[in-house]
């Protein structure tokens, strides 16, 4: 199984949208990779609706999402020809058609004993490094604002060098609501500037171990 902060594997998948190289024609992108158990099932159905209507805001955030379970082509195509004739919705990210479960065994997709992926969820950041990964069991559905609230956590974090606490942006059982964490302090030089910069305003603590801030 691949971990967090591993390469995500150089792989050649065919999909709904033609032959991908992974992570490759991702580079430079948040690339969302996320399985399902099979085509044409009432909860994967509301998943692909909901990845969907939430796809603008994945690609606000340079982000493009990528499908797979163990069906043919054919049969991803026909499925979402269905949603869209069905629920009025038109599925528009590629769906890896991973006939041979070569890509799921791969990447830990499979359970125990089981022949269908779990609900998973990659996220592999512009360089090709997997960030985070969620599974989910087949008869749970995912919730889609999380993982859109996974990949805005990761950038946060990323560009401003903080960590985030529960629940954020919107802490409440210690009323941070937005703001994040500073990282805490390992050395006693930066213990001191720590309660420099809380003296200074620049930072708030509950301790000098445990500061935050607002962006």
């Amino acid at each position: 199984m691949v971990r967090i902060g591993q390469k995500f594997p150089e792989l050649t998948v065919n999909t709904t949208h033609g032959v991908k190289v992974l992570p490759k024609d991702y580079e430079g992108k948040w690339m969302i990779l996320f399985s399902h158990p099979a085509d044409f099932t009432p909860v994967c159905t509301t998943e692909f609706v909901a990845f969907q209507k939430r796809y603008d805001q994945f690609r606000e955030l340079n982000a493009d999402l990528l499908g797979l379970s163990i069906d043919q082509v054919f049969s991803h195509i026909k499925w979402t020809e269905w949603i869209e004739q069905n629920l009025g919705v038109k599925i528009e990210f590629p769906i890896i058609a991973d006939d041979h479960g070569e890509v799921a065994r791969t990447l830990g997709m499979l359970p125990e004993n089981g022949t269908v992926t779990v609900r998973a969820v990659f996220f592999v950041d512009p360089k090709g490094i997997i960030r985070a990964i969620i599974y989910y069991p087949p008869e749970l559905g995912r919730n889609f604002d999380e993982i859109l609230r996974v990949l805005k956590g990761l950038q946060v974090s990323d560009e401003h060098g903080v960590a985030l606490p529960a629940d954020w942006p919107n802490n409440k059982d210690l009323n941070l609501g937005d703001k994040v964490i500073v990282p805490p302090a390992n050395t006693v030089e930066l213990k001191e500037k720590r309660l420099e910069q809380q003296k200074a305003g620049e930072i708030e603590c509950f301790d000098w171990w445990l500061c935050y801030k607002s962006l």
